[in-house]
This record gives C-alpha cells, structure tokens and sequence, in this order.
C-alpha cells in the first residue's frame, strides 16, 4: 500500500435542513436513524472520513439511505456539503481544501481531475448525441480543440470498452443499459483522470450484463492504475472489485478495513447481516 493517499476526505458532513437545538449537537440515539423528527433535518451523511491511495480501489457499501453516494456527489461537487475537507495530492491542488475552492476551480477539478460514471446514464451521457460526440464534449470541456484528436481518442475508448465502432455515431439511447454504462465509463476516462467514481453501476442490470461491466472495470484498473471509488448496496459487487470497503449506516461510517477482513470477520452487527445475506 502506498504511504501517500491520493485523496483524503475529513469530517465530510452534508444535512437538508437546519437543524435545531434538539438535533445540531445530539448523539444519533435522540434521531430517528439520521432523521431529527422535531425540526424534519435530515443528515445525509455525518463525520465521514477516509483515504483513496494511488491505483486501489474503494468501495463503499450499505443499504438505500445510508448516504453512500451522497458522499460521492459531495466530492464531485454535485451537491453543496455542509462541512468538511477534501484534499487531493496533485501539484495543482495540493494543501487546498477542495470544498472551498471557487466555482471555476472545481469545474477545472470535474474535467481534469475526475471520472464519474453514474446509476441513471442519463445523468452522464447526452442521450441525443452520438457515442463518440459525447467522449468529445467531455474532451472539449477538458481543453481539446483537435477533431482528429478527438476522434482518435473516442475510437480507441470505445474500443476499450468494446463499443462496436461501427455504433460510435449511434446515440446512447438506442442502446442497451450496459451498453450505456460502458459508454458512460468510455467517457468518464477520456480526460485520463486519476480519480474515477463509479455509483451504482450494475444497478438495474441483467447478471450477465453486470458481470461484463465487473469486468471491465477491473480491466480498466488494472490496465490504467486508476483510483477508484465504487458505491453500491451490494456487497457482493464491492467483493468482486474493493481493495479496501467502508460500511455505510444512517449517514455514518460504521466499519471500515481491507474487504476480505470485513468479509471474513465482521465487526458491526449490520455489517454481520450484509455478510450473512451473502450466503
């Protein structure tokens, strides 16, 4: 393992609404899991903390409403967060709390940065646009103004994630959801980030299907070295792709360590439950 993180998120906290007296200081006992019944505040996610190292995979796991990929929209600025620290060692970044950084700096972070690859590819991908068009608008916002650049870079991703070229002028919405995801993954990696977020991304999708798209995410990784952040409720998923997993409950971190650790000696009685659903 790598001495140096590539990314450090600190005291990472995120809530709809503005709490009161009865929920701003109060231990998770006095809410209704991370629900504040007096005030209706909701705290998405609470004091999350962690490390991402050079070429690892992160997962992170739990159950809908755990605030996993609430956590991964904070860091990729989707969602304002209400405090905390990310830090990311790069030259360009490094000793700036990201969180604090102008609008027109974590644009530049979002095209040069990070990869993110979403649940509903309708949230990554412009579904009236060609496959190839869409790797282009993510190159242009990146900087790129060569077209035959630009085209040769989009063959070569959509080769990667075996897109027929023959379809590269077909929009996404003709195509099956992993053909979507895969096309979303092509265009999350076209910048060369060293960060890739991958929320949900076999979600909805046949096994077989979601088997195809484990594997070429664990081609990418291993070919590239990329950093990645994989969210998902299921554990199973994180097995097949985590170095290392965090167990997400009520906003909160509840376990975190190596997978096969967690896997195979379960700390937390939820974190039991999601090992033994396994079987």
């Amino acid at each position: 393992m790598y001495e140096q993180p590539i990314l450090q998120v600190k005291h990472l906290n995120k809530q709809f609404g503005s709490g009161c007296r009865h929920c701003t200081n109060a231990a998770q006992a006095n809410l209704i899991k991370n629900y504040c019944p007096k005030c209706g505040t909701i705290y998405a996610c609470r004091n999350v903390s962690f490390d991402v190292y050079p070429g690892e995979i992160l997962g992170i796991v739990g159950e809908s409403g755990s605030g996993k990929s609430t956590v991964m929209h904070c860091l990729y600025f989707d969602k304002e967060v209400t405090a905390g620290e990310v830090y990311l060692h790069d030259p360009e970044f490094e000793g700036l709390n990201l969180l604090t950084i102008s609008s027109q700096k974590k644009r530049y972070v979002r095209n040069h940065k990070y990869g993110m690859v979403y649940q509903n590819p309708v949230k990554g991908l412009k579904m009236n646009f060609s496959s190839i068009g869409n790797i282009a608008e993510k190159l242009i916002a990146a900087g790129n103004r060569n077209v035959t650049a630009m085209q040769r870079i989009g063959q070569d991703l959509l080769e990667t994630v075996h897109i027929p070229l023959f379809r590269m002028k077909e929009a996404p919405g003709n195509f099956s959801g992993g053909m979507q995801q895969r096309v979303q993954i092509a265009k999350a990696l076209s910048n060369q980030p060293p960060i890739l977020f991958l929320d949900e991304v076999t979600t909805g999708l046949d096994l077989s299907v979601q088997a195809a798209v484990i594997d070429l995410i664990k081609l990418i990784q291993r070919e590239l070295q990329i950093s990645m952040i994989v969210v998902s409720h299921d554990l199973a998923v994180i097995r097949m792709l985590a170095d290392r997993t965090l167990v997400m409950l009520n906003g909160e971190v509840i376990e975190q360590g190596l997978t096969d650790q967690i896997l195979e000696d379960p700390a937390h009685s939820y974190t039991q439950q999601l090992v033994y659903s396994m079987l």
